[in-house]
C-alpha cells in the first residue's frame, strides 16, 4: 500500500468510534478523498488541531486502489483558516464552497486547477469583511464551477450559439444552460430574465476576478440562482444543504 504526500484541504470530518475520525478531503494529487485518521480523538493525539474544517496542508495518504475509505497517516498544517469559524456569513459560503467541491469533484484523480480554485476561494474569504461574505462565496464558486467545465453561456445563445447583446436584460435558462436569444427564448420559456450586471459579475467571478458593491437583495438573488443552475446540472436531483443554508440562514450581514 503506497504512502503519498499530497496538498490537502479538510472539507468534512465526523466522528468514528470512540478515538478516530473520518475526514473527507480535497486534495491536489489524489482528488477527493475519504479517510480514516486514526486515534485523532484521543487526548494525545498525533493530529492534533490539524484536522480542523478548512485546515490546507501536507497530508501522508496510504492509498489502496478499490478502497473507498483510506488510511490517514499525516497531517500537516500550513494554514489553518480560523477566520471561516468566526464569522457565520464565512462559515455558511466556505460550507457551501466545501459542499460543491464534495458532490462534484472527481475521486482518485488528480485536478490540481480545482484544488488551487479552491483553496483561493477559502483564502479571499478568510479575509473579505462580514458584510462582503456572501460576494467572496459567489465569486469562489462559480470560478469553482467554471473549472469543473460548467460554467454557464453568457455571451452566446446557449441553444443556437448566435451572438446576444451585452446590454440590457437577456432570458436565462437553467436547463439550457445560459442566456438566449429572443427566438430561442420563445420556443423555449420557463426562465428568468437576467439584467446585464448580473452576467457581467458572474463572468468576471468564472474568471477568477472579484466584483464589489452587491447588496444584500442582490447577493440572494445569486445565491438562489447558482444553487438553482447547480441543482439542474450537477446535483442530480438531490438537495445541496449547505448552499440552501447559506441562501436561506440569513447568515449574511446585513
Amino acid at each position: 500500500m503506497p504512502l503519498v504526500a499530497t496538498d490537502a484541504i479538510v472539507l468534512h470530518a465526523f466522528d468514528y468510534s470512540e478515538s478516530s475520525r473520518i475526514l473527507r478531503l480535497a486534495t491536489r494529487e489524489a482528488g477527493v478523498q475519504s479517510v480514516l485518521a486514526r486515534g485523532a480523538r484521543r487526548a494525545k493525539s498525533r493530529f492534533g488541531t490539524a484536522l480542523d474544517l478548512f485546515a490546507q496542508g501536507t497530508a501522508q495518504l496510504y492509498l489502496k486502489e478499490g478502497r473507498d475509505l483510506q488510511t490517514l497517516a499525516g497531517f500537516d498544517v500550513l494554514h489553518a483558516r480560523p477566520a471561516l469559524g468566526a464569522d457565520l456569513g464565512r462559515f455558511a459560503a466556505a460550507s457551501a464552497l466545501a459542499e460543491l467541491v464534495l458532490r462534484f469533484g472527481t475521486v482518485n484523480e488528480a485536478h490540481p486547477a480545482l484544488f488551487d480554485a479552491l483553496a483561493h476561494a477559502l483564502d479571499h474569504l478568510a479575509t473579505a469583511e462580514p458584510a462582503q461574505a456572501s460576494e467572496a462565496g459567489l465569486a469562489g464558486a462559480w470560478h469553482l464551477v467554471a473549472q469543473l467545465g460548467f460554467a454557464p453561456s453568457l455571451g452566446a445563445c446557449s441553444i443556437c450559439h448566435a451572438d446576444v447583446r451585452a446590454d440590457g436584460p437577456l432570458p436565462f435558462s437553467h436547463v439550457a444552460g445560459g442566456v438566449l436569444c429572443a427566438g430561442c427564448a420563445r420556443t423555449h420559456p420557463g426562465g428568468r430574465t437576467l439584467p446585464s450586471a448580473a452576467r457581467e459579475a458572474i463572468a468576471t467571478w468564472s474568471g477568477a476576478g472579484r466584483v464589489h458593491g452587491l447588496d444584500a437583495r442582490e447577493a440572494r438573488a445569486h445565491q438562489r440562482l447558482l444553487r438553482e443552475f447547480l441543482q439542474e446540472h450537477l446535483a442530480d436531483g438531490r438537495l445541496l444543504r449547505a448552499f440552501e443554508a447559506w441562501e436561506h440562514g440569513g447568515w449574511s450581514a446585513p
